[in-house]
């Protein structure tokens, strides 16, 4: 969705991507679009793809490890591929003089927070997963670069992003543990987590609105919706969309898994100050991608 925008606004778009969890499929055909390179490459290797840096105006940096409670297990995962390829990434663009580096953090870098909505001043931050230690380590060195370097940065603390694409998330898992039982279904947790959800195509457009009209050496900015729903809520929603079939069995517990924050529910005044505001609500927008990856596996047809 990035690649798309950034291509409509004109821009040439180099895509460096190992495809360990995207899909070739996903980004549009470099022979019907001139403007658009694909390099397989992976970030933790920078002498396979250092080069695409040159000459470029910015560089945004996406790349990290999807699952979370992967960490759990390997612990090296968020460390290689969280914050030492940040660190390849924001190395190569001071050195090739790229003038701007956009990152894409998490709301899970405030850990637990006690204050909600939560803005982004808010801590101290205390990261309950690797995954949420690496992308703080990545704001700090996209921080520590904008002030030593003079390049700036954008760091962007994400609600949950979700589309009918996905391959990952709470809403991916559901289904697929339908596709498996189609008479139950598993819930990590009590239920009563409760986070916002937020549409790809509304995050792609707030980070681009505050990549235009943000201008601070360091630019964090939290992109979420103004609400939050429960795991209870979308479990009955997919259940649904099943035909109600399944019952839903709960493990118990306020966390779904060692490092889980259960609720969330970011300020978004920052860059509602600057003119962006979510369309959707974060139970819209379950529905609707609910909808879609219901209609794409052919349910309900």
């Amino acid at each position: 969705m990035l690649v798309r925008s950034l291509l409509h606004r004109g821009h040439e778009v180099r895509v460096i991507d190992n495809l360990s969890s995207g899909q070739r499929s996903d980004l549009p055909d470099p022979a019907s679009e001139p403007r658009l390179s694909i390099l397989q490459a992976d970030l933790r290797e920078p002498k396979a793809w250092e080069s695409q840096f040159e000459g470029a105006e910015a560089v945004w940096h996406l790349a990290a490890n999807r699952d979370i409670r992967l960490g759990t297990s390997r612990p090296e995962i968020d460390l290689e591929q969280g914050t030492i390829a940040s660190f390849h990434v924001i190395d190569a663009a001071r050195r090739h003089a790229v003038p701007r580096a956009h990152l894409t953090s998490s709301c899970v870098v405030y850990g637990l927070p006690t204050v909600f909505p939560t803005p982004e001043s808010y801590g101290p931050l205390e990261p309950q997963s690797l995954y949420a230690a690496s992308k703080l380590a990545a704001e700090g060195l996209f921080s520590a670069y904008a002030h030593t370097y003079g390049l700036r940065s954008y760091i962007f603390r994400l609600a949950n992003i979700i589309d009918a694409r996905m391959n990952h998330g709470v809403i991916f898992d559901f289904f697929e543990k339908l596709k498996r039982d189609p008479t139950r279904l598993e819930v990590l947790g009590d239920g009563h987590q409760a986070k916002s959800y937020l549409r790809t195509e509304d995050c792609v457009a707030g980070m681009l609105l505050v990549a235009d009209r943000a201008d601070a050496k360091v630019n964090i900015y939290n992109l979420g919706t103004l609400d939050r729903i429960s795991v209870r809520e979308i479990a009955e929603k997919v259940v649904r969309a099943h035909g109600e079939k399944a019952r839903i069995e709960f493990t118990g517990g306020s966390q779904g898994w060692a490092g889980d924050v259960p609720q969330l529910l970011l300020s978004i005044d920052r860059a509602s100050a600057l003119g962006w505001r979510p369309p959707y609500t974060s139970a819209a927008a379950v529905d609707r991608t609910i909808a879609e990856v219901a209609f794409a596996r052919g349910l309900g047809r």
